[in-house]
């Protein structure tokens, strides 16, 4: 019970992950996403390359998850666990990257961090 929830929040964590991509990487300047981002259209239009990259990032943050889970619902359970262990710990280290160097991106990095958190958490104890 404990592999499936762990498996359904680290899809929520891709999902969640797959959006942000979206946002850098292909919407980034659109004014809907600098809103998101609290950024002017001269700042995004500096950071575009820089959010490009960091949204693939995300993207394949998400794709290990994924793999991860297919792996672990298909093939075999210790692969996929640590598949998904080390895209949703690296989501998780990533928010709290986010959070300690500033503090006032503390929603975006709860977005960013929560689910990945109930993942490793969850498929954690799967594991023993």
């Amino acid at each position: 019970m404990l592999l499936i929830l762990g498996c359904v929040f680290a899809g929520l964590a891709a999902l969640i992950h797959v959006y942000i991509f979206v946002l850098e990487s292909v919407r980034w300047t659109h004014p809907s996403t600098r809103r998101v981002f609290g950024t002017s259209a001269e700042d995004a239009e500096t950071t575009r390359p820089l959010a490009f990259n960091q949204g693939f990032y995300n993207l394949f943050l998400a794709i290990v998850s994924v793999i991860g889970i297919v792996i672990a619902v298909t093939a075999s359970v210790p692969v996929g666990l640590a598949l998904m262990l080390a895209g949703t710990g690296s989501m998780l280290a990533a928010a709290l990257v986010l959070i300690l160097s500033d503090r006032s991106k503390a929603r975006a990095a709860s977005v960013q961090g929560l689910f990945p958190l109930i993942a490793v958490v969850l498929l954690a104890l799967a594991a023993f």
